[in-house]
């Protein structure tokens, strides 16, 4: 497994929006999907708003690796279930996106147990 490079944190802290794909069967690429993301302690996190029910989140819990897609990048990526920095993660989301009702979503109950580390492959 690689690692992020330092720029590509910074720019991935710095945008509002990436998009995720989980993989198919077939190994082909599942639609990318917006979501919101952040970057603590050097490793970069995605939840999913509608939770377990997340049609992106499904596609990614099948088979726990697909791609992200940002400012013309695309890289190859492992998603790995971590809650161990949910708290960090909340004020992370706070701090980036405001204290409005879409944030308030990605951090409640619901979508908190969604928390992905995404890591580079």
């Amino acid at each position: 497994m690689s690692s992020w490079s330092a720029e590509e944190l910074q720019v991935l802290d710095r945008i509002e929006e990436i998009r995720v794909a989980g993989r198919r069967q077939d190994g082909s690429l599942r639609t990318l999907t917006i979501v919101w993301h952040v970057v603590v302690d050097g490793s970069l996190y995605v939840r999913s708003v509608r939770g377990a029910e997340g049609s992106w989140y499904k596609g990614v819990s099948r088979h726990h690796e697909g791609a992200i897609s940002w400012d013309g990048n695309t890289r190859e990526v492992t998603y790995i279930p971590d809650s161990t920095v949910d708290d960090q993660l909340d004020a992370a989301y706070y701090k980036k996106y405001g204290d409005g009702p879409d944030t308030v979503a990605i951090v409640n109950s619901t979508a908190r147990p969604t928390t992905l580390r995404v890591e580079p492959r």
